[in-house]
């Protein structure tokens, strides 16, 4: 039994690894008149959409549980309606999130495939960072060493082995920025996941809140007709086929949590950036240097000793988003 749970677990791993590698290719090969504001907003909006009957199944079988214990079970009664009060924490992290997913799309544009996907694995290092300054939690000499080690492996990477910081590539810094809101956002809510809500509330609650923040100021800062864009067939399909990579990833992620111990899950998504660039070889004709191929092997070896060393106390913040 145990080993077809970890069977399980590697398989909804692999297919979060899949989807992540498969996120930048979707977004770079849109239709160039979708920015990346509504790219983001339309995401966001369907992948709250796919998690919506997933919320509604969570919050039937909380409540049918809470009605067969007696007594009343307080734990279960605050993960049925503990979010409630938090609704200004809530708000806070949708707008964190918010910003930070147009700021993931327009990295993505300035960085390319490769050089962004890379850049992206930095969350693993502000996880650490706000793990200590936010939830107070031990950091090893190791995990420092193996950060910098992390981050010299992404300046090879990006400066092609120039070490030229004057010409870092913009996409990658605002990737890095984005790392940081992500895992600031995860820091702050990680106290309260399992006790006041579960990870699929919050993300449900999160993208509706997002949703609504995106679409409400789109057109403040861009032309009404631009709605006319939402209902083009062709970036309809690409509304929904990123919103379902996004939301199924999601869901293969908490799948895999649900069988594996989470360090074994951030290893098995640490090579993503390998899938992305055989992809992006392929549909967008993006050169995968040797250069890239070192930078690759050090985050993924620096990754594999960093989580290793956090191991079971790694939070779910560690996936990339």
């Amino acid at each position: 039994m145990i080993e077809k749970k970890y069977i399980r677990g590697i398989l909804y791993g692999v297919g979060s690894l899949v989807l992540i590698g498969i996120q930048p290719i979707i977004m770079l090969t849109r239709p160039s008149e979708i920015d990346a504001f509504l790219f983001a907003t339309m995401t966001i909006i369907y992948e709250a959409l796919i998690f919506f009957p997933l919320f509604l199944i969570e919050r039937k079988r909380l409540k049918l549980r809470l009605k067969n214990e007696s007594p009343r079970n307080n734990d279960v009664f605050s993960l049925l309606n503990g979010w409630k009060k938090h609704k200004k924490l809530l708000l806070y992290i949708a707008i964190n999130f918010a910003f930070a997913q147009v700021l993931f799309y327009v990295a993505y544009e300035f960085a390319g495939a490769i050089n962004a996907s890379l850049a992206q694995k930095t969350t693993v290092i502000f996880g650490l960072v706000f793990g200590v300054i936010i939830n107070h939690e031990k950091i090893s000499i190791s995990q420092i060493m193996f950060s910098i080690l992390l981050l010299f492996g992404l300046t090879i990477a990006v400066t092609q082995g120039s070490f030229n910081l004057l010409e870092f590539n913009i996409g990658v810094l605002i990737m890095i920025i984005t790392a940081t809101l992500w895992m600031l956002g995860h820091a702050i809510t990680k106290p309260f996941i399992g006790k006041d809500f579960t990870s699929i509330q919050l993300v449900f609650i999160r993208n509706c809140l997002n949703g609504i923040i995106l679409i409400s100021t789109y057109f403040i800062f861009f032309p009404l007709e631009n709605i006319n864009l939402i209902f083009n067939p062709l970036n309809q399909f690409y509304f929904i086929v990123m919103g379902f990579a996004y939301g199924f990833d999601l869901f293969c992620w908490y799948k895999a949590l649900s069988y594996i111990e989470v360090s074994t899950a951030s290893i098995i998504i640490s090579p993503s950036p390998i899938i992305t660039a055989f992809f992006a070889m392929i549909f967008l004709g993006e050169i995968f240097t040797i250069y890239h191929l070192i930078g690759t092997i050090i985050i993924f070896l620096s990754i594999i000793i960093i989580v290793k060393k956090k191991s079971e106390k790694l939070s779910l913040s560690t996936i990339d988003y």
